[in-house]
């Protein structure tokens, strides 16, 4: 069928995405039925199942909630789905450092190929032989090689959820200088929802990139499922890459509504499959800090750095800080 007015064929209609379906018939119902939609509306579906977002599906994802969670200080497992928009910027001296100090002191692995140098563990054959033609065969000194020195990847996962309110904005500032500095970086983002924000970070201007990372998370200052989200990022096989042999920082006070022992599980492969798990809370604010929370106490065995979080400058010196360890 031909509509008259524009001349485009209107039917069939383009087919909805399956995941959108209970959305699709909440709107069909308040339309259609008014109020009466609304009192038989059952929302548990979202509650149990953790959705991976990627980038350029944000602003598909319907606005739920016009409100944020305004206290910023509980966990809760209920999903609210906001659009966030960020302050005036300011670059601190925090992310100055980072942008400056990170090509050179983030963390390295030894390559496959190798280079020549004066001290090595493996001999150059073709170069020793290659000089002793200039001394009429005789080999004078023998030369070395060793492996490459390449960046190690790098996956940052920050917590978007209401607890994290008054952190949020800056973490996603030092995400994109990271991103910047570096080549092999991964930003992803947890509340309700997982999201990969990496490809919004890449571009140059900030502005740019924090207002396309806005419009692309819809579950800002929302609910807390720490471990269904971890478990989603595992469960997808090109996801879970990212994070093998990869120095692995989450930024997160871990107050987590769920049960610890998904959490746990998660935290646990993560473990096995990266170089190096840092947990950066805002709840460890002292040399002393002891982990009194449920999730933080299951997760304390698999991580290895439970550290302070709470501020750009502590976040920005452990991740400089990871390139003097030792290199596998």
């Amino acid at each position: 069928m031909t509509s008259g007015i524009s001349g485009r064929r209107r039917w069939p209609p383009s087919p909805r995405p399956p995941e959108r379906r209970a959305t699709f018939d909440r709107l069909f119902d308040l339309h259609f039925r008014g109020s009466e939609a609304i009192e038989h509306t059952d929302d548990g579906e979202d509650d149990e199942t953790v959705r991976l977002q990627e980038e350029g599906r944000g602003d598909e994802e319907p606005l739920l909630s016009e409100k944020a969670n305004e206290s910023g200080l509980t966990a809760t497992r209920t999903e609210a789905l906001v659009e966030r928009r960020f302050a005036q910027l300011s670059t601190t001296d925090a992310l100055r450092r980072l942008a400056r100090e990170a090509p050179r002191r983030l963390p390295r692995r030894r390559g496959h190929r190798r280079m020549r140098t004066r001290r090595g563990p493996f001999a150059d054959l073709r170069r020793t032989l290659r000089d002793s033609v200039r001394s009429d065969g005789e080999i004078l000194r023998l030369g070395h090689m060793k492996r490459r020195r390449r960046p190690r990847k790098f996956l940052l996962l920050i917590d978007v959820s209401g607890s994290m309110k008054s952190r949020t904005e800056e973490n996603i500032k030092l995400a994109h200088a990271l991103v910047q500095a570096a080549p092999n970086v991964e930003v992803f983002t947890f509340g309700t929802r997982l999201t990969r924000v990496t490809r919004a970070l890449r571009l140059k201007r900030r502005e740019q990139a924090l207002n396309a990372a806005a419009h692309l998370v819809s579950d800002w200052d929302g609910g807390t499922r720490i471990g269904d989200a971890l478990q989603a990022f595992l469960a997808v096989p090109r996801f879970g890459g990212y994070a093998r042999g990869a120095a692995v920082v989450v930024v997160s006070d871990g107050l987590e509504r769920g049960e610890p022992d998904a959490l746990r599980d998660a935290v646990a492969k993560l473990s096995r499959r990266a170089w190096r798990v840092s947990w950066l809370t805002p709840l460890a604010t002292g040399p002393g800090f002891r982990p009194q929370t449920e999730a933080l106490i299951a997760i304390a065995p698999y991580v290895d750095d439970l550290i302070d979080g709470g501020s750009s400058a502590s976040i920005v010196a452990h991740v400089l800080a990871l390139g003097r360890r030792r290199v596998a």
